[in-house]
């Protein structure tokens, strides 16, 4: 793959991990600040696999963006992104190996273990609203905030 190129996708993205950073999501761009976070995790995480798909700009990001506006939320917000930092994503779903990789997609965490997740068929060709309740639901069960 030229540089061209990686460097054009690397301009290309920007706007699509600042939906999610701007609104409260730390960015795991590395292996190593993907095991950082889950060797400390607690309490209650909702991990975004980001992706530069129509339905992770039309759906997903914005489901999830939207979802924060609950009542109850996770306690912490983060994301890494498929087909862009590669290992981060790696190792992000090697803590959910039962899981097939599907991206975009959504998981709840209660430290280390899925309680919840949202694979890209449950995102495509689903409505905003769906999806944005899906998450309140999970919310509701597994979140105390």
């Amino acid at each position: 793959m030229s540089m061209h190129y990686e460097d054009y996708m690397k301009q290309v993205v920007l706007p699509m991990r600042a939906e999610l950073t701007e609104a409260g999501f730390t960015e795991l761009t590395t292996s190593e600040e993907v095991d950082h976070y889950m060797d400390q995790a607690k309490g209650t995480t909702l991990v975004v696999i980001n992706s530069v798909c129509g339905c992770a700009a039309g759906l997903a990001r914005p489901a999830a963006t939207t979802s924060l506006q609950h009542d109850q939320t996770p306690d912490h917000l983060v994301t890494v992104f498929a087909g862009q930092d590669k290992e981060a994503t790696a190792t992000m779903r090697s803590y959910f190996p039962e899981i097939p990789p599907s991206s975009p997609s959504m998981a709840i965490l209660k430290g280390k273990e899925v309680v919840h997740f949202i694979p890209r068929e449950q995102i495509e060709g689903a409505s905003p609203e769906s999806i944005i309740r899906n998450l309140a639901l999970a919310y509701n069960e597994h979140c105390s905030s």
